[in-house]
């Protein structure tokens, strides 16, 4: 198992971005999460079978359509405690 944690900037707010991602790592069969977390930057963790996970990222990079990715920060990170793929509230724009 492989769990890895994003940190994904550019248009990805506004666009479908979560839902997006939620559904593909559902049908990769990942666990996980993500959610908004300020001006133009989503946060998740996709866990799972390695080459499921590398679908996924290698997904992120152009994202859905009305997307524009322009980077993709990810590290190993532990895998999540709750089973299956979930969207998070986003968290508060900070002024």
């Amino acid at each position: 198992m492989k769990a890895t944690h994003l940190l994904i900037t550019g248009r990805v707010q506004g666009v479908g971005f979560r839902e997006w991602l939620a559904s593909e790592a559902r049908r990769l069969g990942l666990s996980g999460w993500v959610r908004n977390i300020g001006q133009d930057a989503v946060e998740a963790v996709i866990a799972g079978d390695t080459v499921a996970v590398e679908e996924c990222l290698r997904l992120c990079r152009r994202g859905p359509r009305a997307a524009v990715v322009e980077t993709i920060e990810d590290t190993i990170t532990e895998p999540p405690a709750e089973p299956g793929f979930i969207k998070r509230a986003s968290l508060p724009v900070r002024p």
